[in-house]
């Protein structure tokens, strides 16, 4: 048996909560930042705003020089995509990223697909009455070619992964809204097209799919 009662330690619960309390009160809870509102974030980074200080100075004189036909782009680039690369594409690309190249599709719209959100027009560039390329003309498109064309952005050049996925987006937003909103959708087939603009080596798709800088439609025949 105990000689002395045990109820004297209850005394030292309020000092336990207290210590609980001043510990709680020195943690201060941070929100997440968000990827929707990276445009906007506390940093000053602003991708729609950075695409659109570079495009008229930068983005469309580094494509109109570097670009070369579509079918002479393209046969090189099925038998040595780095020869390509090196002639059309970003060298400065990193290692495991695939070839993205600058490119000029002229010839006869074929078909035409206006229906969908992601809009697209399959243009025959050789007069054989088939699609060698497939243009997107949006509003809603595929993938960060005209971004991963340039040699002069780098992924390190960023934060993280986010902000760069965000800057690749804002490219094909300015394309839609300075470009491709402008181009007629009815009748299109027939039409002559002339693009420039820039496409990825990707495996499984059916036609080479080209994101516009600039782009034309010619009237109906």
């Amino acid at each position: 048996m105990l000689s002395k009662p045990i109820w004297p330690i209850k005394a030292t619960w309020p000092i336990l909560a207290l210590v609980a309390g001043i510990g709680l009160s020195a943690c201060k809870i941070l929100p997440t930042p968000s990827a929707q509102g990276v445009a906007g974030n506390a940093s000053g980074f602003n991708p729609d705003k950075m695409v659109e200080e570079i495009w008229a100075s930068k983005v469309i004189p580094y494509l109109q020089e570097k670009a070369g036909p579509f079918a002479e782009v393209h046969a090189l680039a099925k038998t040595d995509q780095a020869a390509a690369g090196a002639k059309y594409g970003n060298a400065k690309k990193q290692a495991n990223s695939p070839w993205t190249f600058a490119v000029r599709v002229e010839g006869k719209i074929v078909a035409a697909n206006t229906q969908s959100r992601a809009a697209t027009m399959d243009i025959d560039v050789d007069g054989d009455g088939k699609a060698d390329a497939r243009v997107q003309i949006g509003p809603a498109m595929r993938g960060t070619a005209l971004r991963d064309s340039l040699d002069f952005v780098q992924f390190n050049d960023f934060t993280n992964q986010i902000d760069f996925a965000q800057f690749g987006k804002a490219f094909n937003a300015y394309a839609d809204k300075t470009v491709l909103s402008k181009l007629p959708r009815e009748a299109l087939e027939g039409r002559t097209a002339k693009v420039l603009g820039a496409y990825t080596i990707e495996g499984g798709q059916d036609l080479p799919l080209v994101t516009p800088a600039e782009a034309e439609i010619g009237p109906k025949p």
